[in-house]
């Protein structure tokens, strides 16, 4: 950060409360203040306005609200991005899982040499611990163990509440690396899960590219849907992928039971493969433009007081 940014952020943090709410929380200053609390602060520093949680109404609410009141012990395994593996394989099948190569408890027991030429590192525990190996002779090994052990000090749960990921053991997973042959990138393929029924989903692509990530929502038909959740609309949405029917049967499959989860999958060279579940995605502070757009996804999702 050059000279100017940094006097206009100190500016900022001085001047704007929400904008120092959100510094000061990401150093851990926020730490000891109740869950409740502190989701109505950041809801407030993130969304511009205060947070209804007697009434939700909003999308963005209501994930507020459950983290708050349905805590079923097996979400922190469904969450864990290692432990999760078993749970897919036993529910849906081995097949679908990308191949595992190893798993450890920190970067001094990581073997590089014993891993292929192209592979990923990921943490288990948190959103963003992820090193892409496209060519062992290139990777910078230090750059890369320094963040994984940064990514294993971090407990994801502090930032959002997001309370599944709280007792998470870290740990490293090393997974083989995909890509599509026609693509050449991966395309991720996201369900929103209501009560155990898919009522939309959304695509992420064209994250490498200089304009960056779009975010495209699709009904249960494949027609786009017309609005943005926080990252623009991609100008060529992506097609619909040929394992779309199955992705829908398991992404229900998994969800049985569930107020709300998104189960996103990937479909690489033909094959279905599963990526993750998440119970809020954004945090629950992304915002929907036209805003109305957070109270029909709001109305999808049914909670014990509707």
């Amino acid at each position: 950060m050059n000279i100017e940014k940094y006097i206009k952020a100190v500016y900022r943090a001085v001047t704007n409360k929400d904008y120092r709410f959100l510094i000061l929380s990401s150093l851990g200053l926020y730490d000891n203040m109740d869950d409740e609390s502190y989701l109505r602060r950041k809801y407030k520093a993130c969304m511009g306005k205060e947070l209804n949680l007697d009434s939700p109404k909003t999308f963005n609410e209501k994930l507020q609200w459950l983290k708050l009141h349905d805590r079923k012990p097996e979400y922190t395994m469904m969450v864990d991005k290692y432990a999760v593996r078993k749970y897919i394989a036993d529910t849906i099948g081995e097949e679908y899982l990308i191949p595992l190569l190893g798993v450890w408890d920190n970067t001094d027991y990581i073997d590089f040499d014993a891993l292929p030429n192209q592979f990923v590192l990921k943490c288990n525990h948190d959103s963003g611990g992820l090193v892409v190996c496209k060519d062992k002779n290139k990777l910078d090994f230090n750059f890369a163990k320094n963040k994984l052990v940064r990514c294993l000090k971090r407990n994801y749960y502090w930032s959002g509440r997001e309370w599944p990921y709280k007792d998470i053991k870290p740990k490293i997973i090393a997974e083989k690396y995909m890509e599509d042959n026609i693509t050449h990138e991966l395309i991720d393929y996201k369900f929103m899960c209501f009560n155990g029924v898919v009522k939309c989903g959304f695509t992420c692509s064209e994250r490498f590219t200089d304009s960056g990530l779009k975010v495209t929502f699709f009904d249960k038909d494949w027609n786009v849907m017309p609005f943005e959740r926080h990252y623009p609309v991609s100008k060529n949405p992506p097609k619909k992928p040929i394992n779309y029917d199955k992705m829908i049967q398991f992404s229900e499959q998994l969800s049985k039971g569930i107020p709300f989860v998104r189960v996103d999958f990937y479909e690489i060279n033909g094959q279905l493969y599963f990526g993750e579940l998440t119970f809020y995605p954004g945090g629950g502070f992304e915002e929907f433009t036209p805003e109305e757009w957070d109270y029909k996804l709001g109305d999808f999702l049914k909670l014990k007081n509707d």
